[in-house]
């Protein structure tokens, strides 16, 4: 108990002197490794959907992140190149360019020469619809060792596909709609 007493004494005259350790709060800066993703145009014939909105762009170039768009990517969805730049986006004139980075974000599966345009180890993400999708497609993209994420199989916190869901809302919208031109 004697030794307790000393120590606590000790440390209570350190601490009155100032010159006690003390904690401290620090800030702790994230290392973020900064990414790049690529937007291409899509060539799909009637796809007039862009993966990524201006908002989108400017919350990821807002986080350290580079994207490149090629130029019209947007245009069909009404969101033009000069709202991309705006937002911090890097537009390109070449279809090549956006599959060079490290995460090529696109809405229709890559038709074969895009599948060239991969490279390993990078993520693609996008629609694939891997039940009609041909087996050589999905050998091509292991063989090149392609990270593939696909919406549709995006599952949400109730175990539903969001994706899949707001896709059929919009078909059965539209079906009603394309239904009465023909009548």
């Amino acid at each position: 108990m004697g030794d307790f007493r000393k120590n606590a004494s000790y440390y209570f005259a350190m601490n009155q002197a100032g010159l006690a350790p003390m904690e401290e709060l620090m800030e702790i800066g994230r290392k973020q490794k900064s990414m790049s993703f690529g937007i291409p145009c899509e060539r799909e014939e009637g796809e007039n959907r862009v993966p990524l909105t201006p908002q989108g762009v400017e919350l990821l170039t807002a986080n350290g992140h580079e994207i490149v768009i090629e130029s019209g990517a947007g245009n069909a969805a009404n969101y033009y190149d000069h709202d991309f730049s705006e937002a911090g986006a890097k537009i390109v004139s070449n279809h090549e360019e956006p599959f060079r980075c490290d995460v090529v974000l696109k809405v229709a599966p890559p038709d074969a020469e895009e599948r060239q345009l991969l490279s390993p180890n990078q993520l693609l993400i996008s629609l694939l619809y891997l039940a009609n999708q041909k087996r050589e497609v999905m050998q091509q993209l292991m063989h090149k060792r392609i990270n593939a994420l696909a919406y549709e199989l995006l599952k949400d916190g109730s175990d539903g596909y969001p994706v899949v869901r707001s896709m059929s809302e919009i078909e059965g919208y539209t079906s009603i709609l394309i239904a009465s031109e023909y009548l």
